[in-house]
């Protein structure tokens, strides 16, 4: 059954099997991807031991000098963290293994493996709805007591390429409220997982009808969600199109990220469209989901330049110095702006050129180096320090992406004029 390739294959694990006790057993994703053939390059496991699992994992990280981590105590739950895999260990619920698949979310998590007879444990079918490609509730209490698991069942949906059993969805309308007490952080989280995914623009839509969203997204509706599948289409488009650009919608600004947190222009983009077009109301809701104080500036930095951009869009050609509000607001964020404004039908001659200029490090009007200094003008002008050398400064920048100065000396001469 496990193959050289698959997490079922203990010659895959980045320690040795023997070290596990006999009643260890392998659940989860990781047992669902293998069964699906999903390949992965990071290993992500999880065990569960009848007993001492802090103390197992504990005594593998010290074999082999990796990384450890308690994650919860009171329920005996802990990491060991090697270069190329994550291994989590955690006590059983109930007192059999059978018990603790039944405690699980879906079937088709609730698969085990053990390494050391190599066998599949299987009470719930789990097997049986990977074939038939369908997600299905192990039980409604199950999703009661964390109710995160309604929004995930869409996630892993999603992620799969699985339909909703139709029973379990009925379950999760009527639990629908219920994740309204969840940990903002929690929901974000799932939320994120699914604006990163073509297919969860789809699912997202699937979750609003069926109720889910309502509690945390109040004020979303039908139209901005068919918005998001425009979105997803016309970035797979560019990404044939233009490849340049779509390594743009993709990238990030420049913060310090934990991988998985699935942060690019696309994503912000279709966040955006999540949100209330009042930007204090917009950024309210950010702040409740618990975005980072960067996330919150890009998505607001993106609606600032889609916002300036729709004043100007009957406009054929947008002048150099409207060009240039236009980078300012939007900053790393022009991709997902032009991004929008193509999914609002506005024409590809007007916002393209762009891109193009974005693109080119050198470009006076998308990233204007300075010409002339604060000290240059206190000093060269006999200015007083103040907010109005602020002021000026702007207005060299702005006269520099209109073509009207190109030099330092240009530039004092031409502030000279404006004094």
């Amino acid at each position: 059954m496990a193959t050289e390739q698959s997490a079922l294959s203990p010659k895959t694990w980045p320690f040795s099997v023997s070290l596990l006790p006999q009643q260890a057993y392998l659940v989860g994703g990781s047992v669902r991807d293998a069964l699906l053939r999903r390949q992965a390059d990071y290993l992500d496991l999880d065990f569960v031991l009848p007993e001492g699992a802090i103390a197992t994992a504990k005594s593998i990280a010290q074999h082999y000098g990796a990384g450890f981590v308690v994650l919860d105590a009171d329920h005996q739950i802990a990491r060991v963290v090697f270069p190329h895999a994550t291994v989590d260990f955690a006590q059983q619920v109930g007192p059999t293994i059978h018990s603790d698949l039944h405690r699980r979310d879906f079937t088709i998590n609730a698969i085990a493996y053990s390494p050391h007879t190599e066998t599949l444990l299987d009470p719930l079918d789990g097997c049986a709805d990977l074939a038939r490609k369908t997600l299905c509730m192990v039980a409604a209490e199950n999703l009661e007591d964390d109710p995160l698991r309604l929004l995930r069942a869409y996630r892993q949906a999603a992620q799969l390429g699985f339909s909703l059993d139709p029973t379990t969805q009925q379950t999760i309308r009527r639990l629908a409220t219920a994740l309204g007490r969840m940990a903002a952080e929690r929901v974000r989280g799932e939320l994120d997982c699914l604006l990163s995914l073509p297919e969860g623009s789809t699912l997202l839509a699937v979750a609003w009808q069926d109720g889910l969203l309502q509690t945390w997204l109040p004020e979303v509706y039908g139209a901005q969600l068919e918005r998001l599948a425009t979105l997803d289409h016309l970035a797979a488009q560019y990404h044939e199109r233009w490849p340049e650009y779509s390594t743009l919608l993709r990238s990030w600004v420049k913060e310090q990220t934990t991988p998985g947190l699935h942060r690019s222009w696309l994503k912000a983009a279709k966040l955006s469209q999540l949100l209330p077009p009042d930007l204090a109301a917009a950024e309210a809701t950010l702040v409740r989901l618990k975005y980072s104080r960067a996330e919150q500036q890009a998505v607001l930095s993106l609606l600032k330049g889609w916002q300036y951009l729709e004043q100007h869009q009957g406009a054929t050609l947008l002048s150099r110095g409207q060009q240039y509000q236009l980078f300012k607001l939007a900053g790393a964020g022009l991709g997902g702006v032009v991004l929008l404004s193509l999914a609002y039908g506005v024409s590809e001659a007007l916002v393209l050129p762009l891109v193009e200029r974005y693109l080119t490090p050198n470009d006076p009007v998308a990233h204007p180096q300075p010409l002339v200094t604060g000290k240059d003008l206190v000093q060269g002008l006999a200015l007083k320090p103040g907010p109005k050398i602020g002021e000026l400064l702007e207005a060299v920048h702005l006269a520099q992406a209109e073509g009207l100065v190109d030099s330092r000396e240009e530039a004092l001469a031409w502030v000279k004029q404006q004094l």
